[in-house]
């Protein structure tokens, strides 16, 4: 190591650690609330919030409300999602950058064997208060469209946003990637498929994920060993 020399970490990176241990304590700690059953009152008293005051079965709203709560809730399924990974590592594949689609592919299929583990060791039924209006085939903690929606857009949303190039186009990259990942969530809890709480655990470890990714990734493309994203983007200099 040469004298004079100080290696320091970027800030965004040490505000990207932050952020990855905030959201795990998160997780961590609904998971201990709902296994306790503390959340059991909280999480009744929302979900009946978006039903029907005159008959509970009938979620809030016209039938094109419902509807609507279809279409959202379709983001987070695995078919769209995987159609819009595939895309993505497509694109990143034709455009030469190989490593980087590995990294998408690494990040999404990650989430999806995470999500899985997490839905078996914690067994929660599904919320049988109301009647569900989609199919739902697993368990109910942590909500997995939930997390997979974090998880799939976030990491794409960041991925775009490094190519945006002006602040505000990243912001706004960013931030149409966390409303899409909202709406997926509420819509479960509308559709009766998912207690609140599922869907919070959901959106804290599928973000601490993508985040992580997203680190990992940075850091990878900084020492060479991914492609960066914008290389093919910059403006020729005059």
């Amino acid at each position: 190591m040469k004298i004079g020399t100080v290696r320091t970490v970027p800030i965004f990176a040490l505000a990207g650690i932050g952020l990855v241990g905030a959201s795990l304590w998160l997780f961590i700690s609904i998971a201990g609330e709902v296994m306790e059953g503390e959340t059991a009152a909280w999480d009744r008293r929302l979900l009946l919030a978006l039903r029907s005051a005159a008959d509970p079965a009938l979620p809030w709203g016209p039938a094109w409300v419902q509807e609507m709560a279809r279409d959202f809730t379709a983001l987070g399924g695995v078919a769209v999602l995987t159609l819009m990974t595939a895309a993505v590592i497509g694109y990143l594949l034709f455009a030469g950058k190989r490593h980087a689609a590995i990294a998408i592919l690494v990040a999404v299929a990650g989430g999806l064997i995470l999500s899985s583990l997490l839905k078996l060791g914690f067994d929660r039924p599904r919320p049988e208060l109301v009647p569900h209006g989609s199919l739902v085939y697993t368990t109910s903690f942590p909500s997995g469209h939930s997390m997979m929606a974090a998880v799939t857009y976030l990491t794409l949303g960041a991925l775009l946003a490094r190519v945006g190039g002006s602040i505000r186009i990243r912001i706004y990259l960013l931030s149409v990637a966390v409303l899409l990942t909202v709406l997926v969530g509420v819509s479960r809890v509308y559709l009766g498929v998912h207690w609140p709480t599922d869907v919070a655990a959901g959106w804290a470890v599928g973000a601490a994920w993508a985040l992580l990714c997203s680190l990992v990734m940075s850091r990878l493309q900084r020492r060479g060993e991914v492609e960066p994203p914008d290389t093919t983007t910059r403006s020729p200099r005059c």
